[in-house]
C-alpha cells in the first residue's frame, strides 16, 4: 500500500501529532515549568523535525545547516536586543497605556 518513503512520512506525521497532543495537554496541568517545557521545548523539536524531513535539510550540504544556525542565532540576538524596550510600558518619551490597562485587567 505504502512504499518506504511514504511510510517514513506517515511515521513523522504521527510523531508530530503525538507531540501536538502533549503540547496541548501540558498547560492543562497548571504547572508553570511543565507548561514552558511542553510549549517551547516541544515546539523546538517539532520545528526541527519539519525542517529536517519536510524541508529536506537532512540531505543538504553542511553549510546549509550553518546558515540555519546562524539565522536562529541572529533571531535570538534581535529578540534580546529589543525585548527590554518592547516588554516595558513606558520609556523616555512614550507610554503604552493600552498595554498597562490590559495587564491590569488580566491580573485582577
Amino acid at each position: 500500500m505504502f512504499d518506504s518513503a511514504e511510510k517514513k512520512y506517515v511515521k513523522i506525521w504521527a510523531l508530530l501529532l503525538v507531540l501536538l497532543v502533549i503540547s496541548v495537554i501540558g498547560p492543562e496541568l497548571g504547572v508553570r515549568a511543565i507548561t514552558l517545557i511542553t510549549a517551547f521545548g516541544i515546539a523546538v523539536v517539532k520545528a526541527y523535525i519539519v525542517a529536517a524531513h519536510f524541508m529536506h535539510l537532512n540531505v543538504e550540504k553542511k553549510y546549509i545547516h550553518y546558515m540555519l544556525y546562524t539565522m536562529v542565532l541572529l533571531m535570538i540576538v534581535f529578540f534580546a536586543g529589543t525585548a527590554a524596550d518592547i516588554m516595558k510600558f513606558s520609556g523616555s518619551n512614550w507610554i503604552n497605556a493600552d498595554a498597562m490597562k490590559q495587564v491590569e485587567m488580566h491580573t485582577k
